[in-house]
């Protein structure tokens, strides 16, 4: 599975290309629109896994776009980039279902925190249930805890973040930085860290998989949770 997709709505050249450049860089996959028409096609038919979405555009507003996304595409995660005096008009996008807003001028670190928390969400809300069972575990994702064999090993908060986003994606292994990016929030370029494979080394332990046989190494390529069971 490739990286989420990011469709960016935005009319003014420089900022468009300044969003895709950062984005790029950052590891997502991207495309872009530069008017209200080719946007809002873009934005009903294409695949994408977050729309960056500017008000003020030629053809099609942003607002109208979400009004067309609430009767075709509900629930699709927008955020939405807002010049600095738009203040009602932020909040009437947010009751529109925007899910943030980022005002202009922003830096590429603010916009790739904003678009980190925001498919963060977008995954813990992905239809997954409390509870799933894996080798003969349960993990309960709302109780925060394994239970193997009658015992009750607690999780931590990042803990159930991990967990969350590996069962969210199943299949293909996740990379360190990916979990760095959805699940702490943080840049992994920007930063050098050993905390995500402290995490996995204990939810090993609280999973009794000595062998690496349910949260399994995939090397060179990430972790990958072992199909339920």
């Amino acid at each position: 599975m490739p990286a989420p997709t990011i469709l960016v709505v935005e009319d003014d050249a420089a900022v468009r290309r300044g969003v895709v450049d950062a984005l790029t860089f950052a590891g997502y996959e991207v495309l872009s629109a530069a008017d209200g028409r080719e946007g809002k096609e873009a934005a009903l038919t294409a695949r994408y896994d977050l729309l960056l979405l500017d008000l003020i555009l030629p053809h099609f507003t942003g607002f109208e776009i979400l009004e067309a996304l609430q009767k075709e595409r509900a629930g699709q995660a927008v955020i939405i980039l807002s010049a600095k005096g738009e203040e009602n008009d932020r909040v009437k996008g947010l009751k529109m279902g925007a899910d943030d807003y980022v005002v202009k001028p922003f830096s590429a670190r603010e916009l790739l925190a904003r678009v980190d928390a925001v498919l963060r969400r977008t995954t813990e809300r992905q239809g997954l249930g409390e509870k799933h069972e894996v080798a003969g575990r349960t993990i309960d994702l709302t109780g925060a805890e394994i239970v193997y064999e009658g015992v009750r090993q607690e999780l931590s908060e990042r803990e159930v973040g991990v967990l969350r986003y590996l069962i969210a994606n199943p299949k293909r292994p996740i990379p360190r930085e990916e979990l760095l990016r959805h699940v702490w929030g943080i840049d992994p370029n920007r930063i050098e860290t050993r905390t995500v494979d402290m995490h996995i080394a204990h939810i090993r332990k609280k999973l009794g998989d000595q062998d690496q046989g349910i949260l399994e190494t995939v090397r060179g390529r990430g972790y990958r949770l072992a199909s339920k069971s």
